[in-house]
């Protein structure tokens, strides 16, 4: 089975690592940055290319892994071929692949990718849909390899995972950016929120959410949300600070 993957950005890198790593044959690399594919490749043992009309037309799958804003741009660029068409994509439909190919479907890995750090797919979610049944069969398999975790999901449901994921993961992380620089601003190690960070996120296997919520918002103290609110320097800072603790409130069951 040969693999050209479409793309060397965060999820491009660790999924085409991974899927090397597990014997999976990556042919060829696209990246309209030459140094990117060439880096990428080389990692990979593949060949590459930064042109769309140099990509391989005997390959088993082509993995789309591209800014969502351009997936289509690249897709019209594609010369026809008898391959399986993937996009990895969580808001996108299955049938921008339409006008374009027969055979198309998604594999949508449910983690945060960054190039520089290795991650277990073990048991990663990864998220199918084929256009085809045989085609479903072959990506099953193709998913089982890498991950224990595999299921199918409808583009709509999928684009709600997607969602969800953004407030989980996305939203999430940029608590973390204000965490760290309220705590720089004052010469103190963001590290010293990680053993907090941990317990935040193990709390929550085993209790909903919405039970793991604590702080000063859950009982509405307004005492102390005034005094850390006046301690912020930025206006969006001191806004993000009353809409998240109104809501949190409305949310929460009561200490």
């Amino acid at each position: 089975m040969k693999i050209v993957c479409i793309g060397s950005g965060n999820l491009a890198t660790r999924l085409s690592l991974e899927m090397h790593r597990v014997g999976m044959t990556i042919s060829q690399v696209y990246s309209p940055t030459p140094e990117h594919a060439a880096a990428l490749a080389e990692r990979l043992n593949a060949a590459w290319t930064s042109s769309l009309a140099e990509v391989e037309e005997d390959a088993d799958v082509y993995l789309f892994s591209v800014r969502d804003a351009v997936l289509e741009e690249v897709l019209k660029a594609m010369k026809p071929n008898g391959g399986l068409w993937l996009h990895t994509a969580g808001s996108v439909p299955m049938d921008i692949f339409t006008p374009y190919t027969k055979r198309y479907g998604v594999f949508y890995p449910l983690q945060t990718f960054s190039k520089g750090k290795a991650v277990s797919f073990d048991q990663i979610p990864i998220l199918l849909e084929a256009a085809r049944e045989e085609d479903g069969r072959f990506l099953q398999n193709l998913a089982g390899a890498l991950s224990g975790h595999v299921e199918f999901l409808s583009s709509e449901k999928r684009k709600t995972v997607h969602l969800a994921a953004v407030f989980a993961c996305n939203f999430t992380n940029h608590m973390y950016t204000l965490a760290a620089k309220i705590l720089e601003e004052e010469g103190i190690s963001y590290k010293l929120l990680l053993p907090l960070i941990e317990e935040t996120a193990a709390k929550i296997e085993n209790m909903p959410p919405l039970l793991a919520q604590t702080g000063p918002a859950v009982r509405y103290d307004e005492n102390i949300m005034e005094k850390q609110i006046n301690q912020l320097k930025e206006d969006a800072m001191k806004e993000i600070y009353r809409l998240l603790s109104r809501n949190i409130h409305k949310e929460s069951t009561h200490e």
